[in-house]
C-alpha cells in the first residue's frame, strides 16, 4: 500500500528532525538561548564523515569521527562564543549565533569549495512490504532515532547529571546554591546536542548523499520549527513536533499539486498551532522572574 510507504517515510524524516530539534530544545530549556548555529554543526559532521570516508575508513568509523568532531565543535562554540554572553541580552546572543552560523558555512566553503560532495554511506538495499519497495535505511533511521531519543529521555530523568539539567532549567541561581555547576551542565548540554547533530547528519546522508556548506541550514530551520510546534524546552515536545513535521512533509511531497509548497505548508502549520497554543502542543508556560 502506498499509504504505508508515506507513513514510514514520514516517520523516518520526522525522527531525524526530532533528533535535531532535541539539540535546540535542550539548549533553550537549560541555557535559555537559541543556538541557530546548530544546523551548521550538522554540516560539519557531514564533512567529517566525508573526510573519513575519503581516507577509506568504514562507515562506522566515519560516524564515530563525526560524533567526536561535532561534540568538540559544539563545546568549543559554547566556550568561545556563548559563555562570555551568559548575562547578555537575548538579542546579543541571537546575533552571535547567526554570526557563528555564517562563520562555519564560510569556513566549510573555503576548505571544501562550493561544489557538492558525494558521501557514499553503505547501501543497505530495499525490502518489499505490501507491494512497496522501502529502503532498509528508512527503518534503520527510524529505529536508531527512536533508541537514541529514548536513551536521552531516560538519561535526563534518571541520572544525576540529567536531574542537574532539570534543576538548571527550572532555576539556574537556585541550582547553583544547591551545588550544581551550571556552566558545566550547559557545556554537557551543548556536547549532547552536537553529538545528536552528527547522528542526524549520518541519517540525512543515507537518504541524500549530496553535501554542501548549506547542508544543515534548511533541516535546522525545520527542526527548530518542530521544536517550537511541540513546545520549545520540552524533550517529548521535540519528538512530537519532529514526527508531525516529517509526516506532513512526506504526505505533501506525494501530491504533485502541493509538493512545491511543502515548506510553506509546514510553516503555516506552525503559525496555526501557535495561534491556538502559544507554548506549543505540550509546552509549559513559564513564569519569568522580575
Amino acid at each position: 500500500m502506498e499509504y504505508l510507504k508515506i507513513v514510514i517515510d514520514g516517520l523516518s524524516i520526522g525522527s531525524t528532525y526530532a533528533m535535531i530539534a532535541l539539540g535546540y530544545t535542550m539548549v533553550y530549556g537549560i541555557a535559555k538561548m537559541l543556538n541557530f548555529a546548530h544546523g551548521d554543526v550538522i554540516m560539519a559532521g557531514g564533512y567529517a564523515m566525508y573526510v573519513t570516508l575519503f581516507l577509506h575508513a568504514p562507515w562506522y568509523v566515519a560516524l564515530a569521527a563525526a560524533v567526536i568532531f561535532c561534540t568538540v565543535l559544539g563545546i568549543t562554540v559554547e566556550k568561545v562564543a556563548y559563555k562570555p554572553l551568559r548575562g547578555a541580552s537575548p538579542l546579543a546572543v541571537l546575533i552571535t549565533a547567526i554570526g557563528v552560523s555564517s562563520l562555519l558555512q564560510s569556513l566549510a566553503q573555503i576548505i571544501f569549495g562550493s561544489a557538492p560532495k558525494m558521501v557514499g554511506i553503505a547501501d543497505l538495499g530495499n525490502v518489499t512490504i505490501a507491494g512497496e519497495n522501502i529502503p532498509i535505511s528508512t527503518f534503520v533511521t527510524l529505529g536508531c532515532s527512536t533508541v537514541i531519543m529514548l536513551v536521552l529521555t531516560l538519561f535526563v530523568k534518571f541520572t544525576r547529571t540529567g536531574r542537574a539539567m532539570i534543576a538548571v532549567s527550572e532555576d539556574r541561581d537556585a541550582a547553583q546554591l544547591m551545588g550544581v555547576d551550571s556552566n558545566k551542565i550547559i557545556t554537557i548540554t551543548f556536547a549532547i546536542g552536537s553529538a545528536l547533530a552528527a547522528f542526524a547528519a549520518f541519517f540525512m546522508l543515507m537518504k541524500s548523499p549530496s553535501l554542501t556548506n548549506a547542508f544543515g541550514a534548511m533541516p535546522g530551520i525545520k527542526a527548530f520549527t518542530a521544536a517550537v510546534i511541540g513546545g520549545i524546552g520540552s524533550i517529548p515536545g521535540a519528538m512530537l513536533g519532529g514526527i508531525l513535521m516529517g509526516v506532513v512533509e512526506a504526505v505533501a511531497l506525494k501530491f504533485p499539486l502541493i509538493a512545491p509548497y511543502t515548506d510553506a505548508i509546514e510553516f503555516l502549520i506552525l503559525i496555526v498551532i501557535l495561534l491556538v497554543r502559544p507554548t506549543g502542543l505540550i509546552g509549559k508556560k513559564r513564569r519569568e522572574k522580575v
